[in-house]
């Protein structure tokens, strides 16, 4: 959809969230205070620490919860997020402060315009960022490098959190990836599937594995075999 059709398009928010209590509550409700959202879906994938206590006091008619009955990963929740969106265009948003509700014009303006199928959000591009953890940078410049050469793409940032896409073209692809391969998974199989992609700087605010961050070298290990799955084998 773009902006000269009959009526705006409906932008659906969809938030993966494990064990995030002290920042879901506040973060959901900086997604609520932007103007593009017309409706916020939350995939608790089986915290229990109160963060679905937390997701009770946000009253808005645009917040859908989801429940997973046990963890599934970042992945499985973005999934369930995606079959129940009912948007045009989705985002998707993590549940701590690492990356700013108000870059969503910035992440929408391409798709917007007529000129992407998904855009990335880049924090490698000159957007403001808090100064942390060089390995994860090296870390994340180099999976994206990989990505780079399996999928003849030329991101910067192959691994941001913020990416937004049509849904149209989003439920082309088959996704199967339950953890953090969901990355390099959509990344492969929207360029097999010839998608427009852009990539736009935005702010980033990393946060420190005492703080709450979640992804480990570990993930990491699976990226390639990702990669090289989701671009030849799997059914695009």
């Amino acid at each position: 959809m773009s902006v000269g059709e009959s009526r705006p398009p409906r932008v659906t928010i969809v938030i993966p969230a494990y064990n995030e209590a002290p920042t879901i509550a506040r973060q959901v409700g900086r997604v609520l205070a932007q103007s593009a959202p017309t409706e916020v879906i939350v995939v608790d994938d089986a915290s229990d620490d109160g963060t679905a206590r937390a997701l009770e006091a946000v009253g808005d008619p645009r917040l859908r919860v989801l429940r997973h009955e046990r963890n599934r990963g970042k992945g499985a929740a973005l999934r369930t997020g995606f079959a129940a969106a009912t948007g045009d265009i989705i985002i998707v948003q993590d549940a701590d402060f690492e990356y700013d509700p108000a870059d969503y014009p910035v992440l929408l303006a391409p798709i917007l315009d007529g000129r992407a199928d998904a855009v990335y959000g880049s924090r490698f591009l000159g957007g403001p960022h808090r100064v942390l953890l060089f390995w994860h940078s090296v870390g994340n410049k180099w999976l994206t490098l990989l990505s780079n050469i399996v999928t003849n793409l030329n991101l910067t940032d192959m691994e941001t959190g913020a990416k937004a896409f049509r849904t149209e073209v989003l439920r082309r692809v088959t996704l199967k990836e339950d953890r953090f391969g969901f990355e390099p998974e959509i990344t492969a199989k929207l360029a097999r599937a010839g998608a427009r992609i852009y990539e736009t700087p935005v702010s980033y605010a990393g946060r420190t594995y005492a703080e709450g961050k979640k992804i480990t070298w570990v993930d990491a290990l699976v990226v390639p075999w990702v990669l090289i799955r989701a671009s030849f084998f799997d059914p695009a």
